[in-house]
C-alpha cells in the first residue's frame, strides 16, 4: 500500500468522492471483507459489495486474499493507498493554469501553482510506476514567524535573491543529457491544525 496515490481519471475521482465509498476507503486502511465492512457501516453486505466493486474497478482498492467459507469465497480487500489526492487532470477542462494570471503575490496564483505541482508530480509517479523506477524529488517544509509585514517582505526579497543566485549557478541550458527540474518556493500564512478525532 502506498502512503499517497494520485487519482487522475475523472470517473475514479467521481467514485472516490461518493460519501459511502470515501468512508469505505478510509476503513480499508486495514484489510476487510464486505461482511466485516457491512457491520462497521451499518449497510447490507450486498450494498457494500456493490460499492467495493466500483472502487476496485478504478484501482482504488486491491485484493489481499480470498478465503473459502463453506460454499462461498470471501474476498478481503484494502485501499490501494493510505490517502488519495485528486489531480487537476481529473478536471482537465477547468484545471488551474498559473500562466493565466502570474501575480506572485496572489493567493490564487499560489493555488494554481500548487495544482500544477500536484498534476505534474502525479504524472511523474504514474510514469515511474510504469517504468519501475523511482522519481528524484526534493522538498522543504518549515515555518517562520515574522514580527511584521516589513520583515516578511524583506525575507521574500532575500529568498528570491538566494534562489535566483542558486539557479544561475547550477542551470546549464546546453548540458548534454541534462534534465530540467521545476523549482517552486511558496510562503503563505499557516493555518493551525485542528486536533484529529481518530
Amino acid at each position: 500500500m502506498f502512503d499517497v496515490s494520485v487519482i487522475e481519471e475523472p470517473a475514479a475521482a467521481e467514485v472516490a468522492l461518493d460519501p459511502v465509498r470515501a468512508r469505505l476507503l478510509a476503513l480499508l486502511g486495514e484489510p476487510h471483507s464486505a461482511t466485516s465492512l457491512a457491520a462497521l457501516v451499518g449497510l447490507p453486505r450486498q450494498k457494500v459489495n456493490y460499492h467495493l466493486k466500483a472502487l476496485e474497478a478504478h484501482g482504488l482498492v486491491e485484493l489481499v486474499e480470498e478465503r473459502r467459507k463453506g460454499n462461498m469465497t470471501e474476498r478481503v480487500l484494502r485501499a490501494a493507498a493510505a490517502s488519495f489526492v485528486i489531480s487537476p487532470i481529473a478536471l482537465s477542462a477547468v484545471q488551474p493554469d498559473p500562466a493565466r494570471s502570474p501575480d506572485r503575490l496572489s493567493a490564487r496564483w499560489l493555488l494554481a501553482l500548487a495544482a500544477r505541482l500536484v498534476r505534474e508530480t502525479g504524472q511523474l509517479i504514474t510514469g515511474a510506476e510504469k517504468a519501475g523506477k523511482p522519481v528524484a524529488t526534493f522538498a522543504l517544509d518549515g515555518t517562520v514567524r515574522f514580527a511584521s509585514a516589513a520583515d516578511r517582505a524583506a525575507f521574500a526579497q532575500e529568498l528570491t535573491a538566494a534562489v535566483t543566485a542558486l539557479v544561475s549557478r547550477y542551470h546549464d541550458e546546453a548540458a548534454p543529457g541534462g534534465r530540467e527540474h521545476r523549482v517552486i518556493v511558496a510562503i503563505h500564512p499557516s493555518i493551525p491544525e485542528e486536533p484529529r478525532n481518530d
